[in-house]
């Protein structure tokens, strides 16, 4: 199993073209981009719907890079990129994952979250983890290292609502603003946050 999904992943990554059969051409790349390059994108998203892999965010990968007149090796390289990520977080988190959970485990291991730690956090969180994988992504593009805001989301993940993740997310935040060290604000909120939900003293898993 593990080997397949390499085979799977690394399929994504090279664009293999699926059958052309599988869907018909999305009419958005067929007016945003030149015949190449949408040919290009439509392999990648065609490989990824046999995999089971959520398309429509590939689909917006590559619009926005149009919209941005990026040049089409980059579109395809962007796209290829994301739909390895998809393969990478559906590993991680799991088959019976949902598409929200798979596109917000993508963007976390584009943040630097490791996928050993999606999985932990799938262990911890059996219900949907789509807020939490988001909050963990925005605590590192808010400058929490990766290590630290995996170790905080990790230690909420049992006792913790989504609501209350949220709070403690924009609580970290605030503190940055006003000027604490990144990873000193989410030691703090974690604990507090903690004490809240019951979850008892944090502790590095």
């Amino acid at each position: 199993m593990r080997m397949s999904m390499w085979i799977v992943g690394a399929s994504l990554a090279a664009g293999l073209v699926a059958p052309r059969a599988v869907a018909a051409q999305d009419p958005r790349l067929e007016r945003r981009l030149d015949p190449d390059t949408r040919a290009a994108v439509d392999a990648v998203i065609d490989s990824a719907r046999v995999a089971g892999l959520p398309v429509e965010s590939l689909v917006d990968r590559a619009l926005e890079g149009a919209s941005k007149h990026a040049v089409p090796a980059r579109i395809v390289a962007a796209v290829r990129r994301l739909a390895a990520e998809l393969g990478s977080a559906r590993t991680a988190l799991g088959a019976a994952s949902s598409s929200a959970e798979l596109e917000a485990g993508a963007s976390a291991l584009r943040a630097g979250v490791r996928p050993a730690d999606l999985t932990l956090l799938r262990q911890r969180r059996p219900r949907s983890l789509t807020v939490a994988l988001a909050a963990l992504t925005d605590l590192v593009a808010s400058g929490v290292p990766a290590d630290s805001a995996t170790d905080a989301v990790l230690a909420l993940a049992p006792s913790a609502r989504d609501d209350q993740i949220v709070e403690f997310r924009r609580a970290v935040e605030r503190d940055i603003a006003l000027g604490a060290p990144p990873a000193a604000a989410a030691a703090i909120r974690v604990n507090s946050a903690l004490r809240e939900t019951g979850g008892g003293q944090h502790r590095k898993p």
